[in-house]
């Protein structure tokens, strides 16, 4: 009888390396059809631009022409000028961009595709994590590549969460897949474990507590650190925009640097090219307003991971705390987490040097979790790579 259930549990851990493997091959024609729609929609927004310069130069010429014909009458009628007000920083009134697709139709279509394509390999990724729990009974998080692949189904999970709450996230689709894909590809490649029962400390009913508040604190980080980087982008440039160094103006303003200023030079040609898909991206404010609900809402969830860390610690090695290297990370990472909040409520820290501190934070949450495991011995070593 034992033999047979060992059978079947070499069985169904097979079966989750092929689901894992098929779930990769799933989400990279996910991320190639995200590619598509990027493309596309940078090609409708290269139609959009010049439909509105000529637009203005027919605008520029009925106006001349009506101001002849205005002083062929003996009278010429001035307008009150406009008067064009420039808001300060962190108070810019744009508007979000089209999306990923701009106003391509076809690039819609390909952005749609992704979608199903990653809800496809979302069901076959969490497949093969159930298979593996099954081949293991027990929870499929006590090692670095069982970690890694229920880490990135859970990231998938919460932005197919947000896209069914009708948020307009679809632009994270091709940072997802991308992420996604290296996560996985390191965990088949570097962090696989064959299936195998843990050591005693760990078997307990904390390590679905602690381990699984963890993983989904982490995972709704990661959309938060996406949206921050993004933000940081945005919002350079919108500043850009707001002094005219966009489109053909920064054209001019490349034109007019000097040869030898080859740092500002660099930066020049590299805003021309991230121009048009920062463009279709939400606003600034937009994405710094998530971002910050992202954080806020989560730093309960990941407060009450050490606190749960800390119990199981009590009950597994007979002491609350002891300056593990993991426990000092994650404290780390909390600490982080709070000055990131403090700073996003404070005068003169909101923007861009609270989204500074957002990034260090989770930079501080992936050390914990790659630097802290694979470096550094600790308590935590036991669950193995």
């Amino acid at each position: 009888m034992t033999a047979i259930a060992a059978a079947a549990n070499e069985n169904l851990a097979h079966i989750s390396n092929v689901l894992i493997y098929s779930a990769m091959a799933v989400y990279t024609l996910a991320f190639l059809a995200h590619i598509a729609e990027w493309v596309f929609g940078s090609r409708s927004a290269v139609g959009r631009t010049a439909a509105a310069i000529t637009t203005e130069a027919g605008a520029a010429r009925s106006g001349a022409a009506g101001a002849q014909s205005a002083q062929g009458g003996g009278t010429a009628v001035l307008e009150r000028p406009k008067v064009v007000t420039r808001a300060g920083a962190g108070a810019r009134d744009v508007p979000d961009g089209p999306g990923a697709a701009g106003t391509s139709e076809k690039g819609d279509v390909y952005g749609r595709i992704a979608v199903s394509l990653t809800v496809l390999s979302f069901l076959l990724h969490a497949g093969s994590v159930l298979t593996r729990a099954l081949s293991v009974e027990r929870a499929p998080w006590g090692n670095m590549y069982e970690f890694s692949t229920t880490f990135g189904m859970t990231v998938v999970g919460v932005y197919l969460g947000l896209l069914a709450a009708k948020k307009n996230v679809r632009w994270l689709g091709l940072p997802l897949t991308t992420t996604i894909l290296l996560d996985l590809g390191l965990a088949v490649s570097v962090l696989y474990t064959e299936s195998d029962q843990l050591v005693p400390a760990l078997h307990s009913y904390w390590l679905w507590i602690h381990v699984s508040c963890a993983i989904l604190s982490g995972a709704a980080l990661w959309v938060g650190a996406c949206s921050t980087l993004l933000y940081l982008f945005r919002d350079g440039y919108e500043a850009r925009l707001v002094e005219g160094r966009t489109g053909a103006g920064l054209r001019r303003h490349l034109d007019e640097l000097p040869q030898d200023r080859r740092y500002a030079r660099l930066k020049a040609k590299l805003a021309l090219r991230t121009d048009n898909p920062m463009s279709r991206l939400p606003a600034a404010a937009t994405l710094d307003k998530l971002a910050y609900r992202i954080n806020a809402t989560v730093f309960p969830l990941w407060t009450f991971t050490i606190v749960a860390g800390a119990i199981w610690a009590e009950a597994a090695w007979g002491r609350y705390w002891g300056w593990d290297p993991k426990e000092v990370w994650s404290f780390i990472t909390w600490v982080a987490y709070a000055c990131y909040l403090h700073a996003r409520a404070t005068a003169g820290w909101k923007g861009r040097k609270a989204a500074y501190i957002a990034l260090a934070a989770f930079g501080c949450y992936i050390f914990n979790y790659y630097g802290v495991n694979i470096f550094v011995t600790g308590k935590h070593s036991y669950a193995g790579v």
